[in-house]
């Protein structure tokens, strides 16, 4: 059993020439090939929306000695309140054009609801500003292409919420179904359970829209933009190949409160070479949680949760196996059961961690300092963009599938060069 990472061995191990094999699974930790040469440098970051969650983020950019949070915009005071007292004496802008506009800052990180992501990251691109902003990408389709052309034709570091790209679990994980350790991967099963209303709570009602703009659609594509993208993400990473065909259905079933978006969700989504990934949500059971359950045909392995199970587990100890021989025949007696029935194996297999345990980070912390080193080296991390854009791209496909109620075709002119894509020649 491999010993686990800790956060500085990670990253050692990530400096170091003999990282290719993890490289060329993850090329955007390259990201991370000259932390010892940018000790003395500092990256100025305005903050664009220090709400929650990106106050969450700021957490982590503190930490970093490479950084200092110079400004922050809001149009929330509470929000601005809170994040001062995480950086008190820093430029304070209700207008983030303003905020665009100081030339001492170097990169901006945009934390706000998704309908406002696109004109933001336009904005921040023509402003010269580096730019991280949360997933997904835009608010629709054509938004998230828009901006990746930009993006292409420009020279600006942008990089996009998705963490499990630098998350030493899936890194690890995927190297392995990669490397085909659990043989023919055939089927992915991704899936995010909740139990709560997902509202925020708020000091009056004319306030609810602003603090709670995932919950409507004029901000929010809801369940899939916010939490299938993370998701998706990793199906695609897993498979090296996008899907072409995407079907769903979605309802609101639990809490009928004014929200707009739904409370459950299905979808699948069909690859050419006829594998499939399954994508489900509830907001009314948490029993199962999260998780990618990726399947090949020697194995499964289930990143979040950190294990891994291979299907032809060591045969049970002697006296298991007299008791298995002993309900098999009682079970055989019994009609329903038939006389090929056999006791299931799953609940015998503990798995093994694909990193000795379950490690406490989920890769929010080395994302955050990746993008602080491209943005001091100018070196744009390869396929980070790319892996960020399909997956806001399905998200928002997905939601289009179970709001048309109509199996999807991937549009060919929102298709990039990347994997098994190709871009629409003009």
């Amino acid at each position: 059993m491999e010993s686990p990472l800790n956060r500085r061995e990670f990253l050692k191990m990530l400096g170091m020439a003999g990282a290719g094999t993890f490289l060329v699974t993850s090329p955007w930790l390259s990201a991370f090939a000259q932390v010892d040469q940018t000790t003395k440098e500092k990256v100025r970051i305005g903050i664009i929306g220090p709400g929650s969650r990106g106050r969450f983020l700021m957490k982590f950019i503190l930490k970093n000695p490479k950084v200092q949070i110079a400004a922050l915009c809001d149009v929330y005071q509470p929000s601005i309140d809170e994040a001062l007292k995480m950086v008190p004496n820093v430029k304070v802008y209700n207008d983030y054009k303003k905020l665009l506009e100081d030339k001492s800052i170097d990169a901006v990180v945009i934390a706000t609801p998704l309908d406002r992501h696109y004109q933001m990251i336009l904005d921040a691109f023509d402003a010269g500003k580096d730019v991280f902003c949360e997933k997904s990408i835009c608010y629709d389709l054509w938004q998230c292409h828009d901006v990746y052309k930009r993006y292409k034709a420009g020279n600006r570091i942008f990089f996009v919420g998705q963490q499990r790209l630098f998350d030493s679990r899936y890194v690890k994980a995927m190297k392995m179904v990669h490397d085909g350790v659990f043989g023919e991967i055939n089927a992915i099963w991704a899936y995010w359970n909740r139990n709560n209303d997902w509202r925020r709570p708020c000091p009056s009602d004319d306030l609810d829209e602003l603090i709670n703009w995932r919950l409507y659609k004029e901000h929010s594509k809801g369940i899939m933009t916010e939490l299938a993208c993370h998701q998706l993400q990793v199906g695609t990473w897993a498979f090296r190949e996008i899907p072409n065909t995407i079907m769903g259905h979605a309802a609101i079933t639990r809490w009928k409160d004014r929200r707009e978006v739904y409370d459950n969700l299905s979808c699948i989504y069909a690859f050419d070479s006829g594998v499939k990934m399954t994508y489900d949500s509830v907001l009314s059971n948490k029993f199962y949680g999260l998780e990618e359950k990726i399947m090949g045909t020697k194995g499964t392995i289930e990143p979040e949760t950190g294990k891994f199970y291979f299907e032809e587990i060591a045969p049970a100890p002697a006296f298991v196996r007299l008791v298995d021989e002993i309900e098999m025949k009682v079970f055989n007696a019994v009609p329903f059961a038939g006389t090929s029935w056999e006791p299931e194996t799953a609940s015998k297999n503990k798995g093994e961690y694909i990193l000795g345990k379950t490690p406490k980070a989920d890769g929010t912390s080395l994302m955050l300092d990746a993008f602080v080193e491209s943005v001091i080296t100018r070196k744009q991390p390869e396929n980070i963009v790319e892996e960020a854009y399909y997956a806001s791209a399905l998200s928002l496909l997905g939601h289009q599938a179970v709001e048309e109620g109509k199996i999807i075709t991937f549009p060919d002119e929102y298709k990039i060069d990347y994997l098994n894509h190709s871009a629409k020649i003009q």
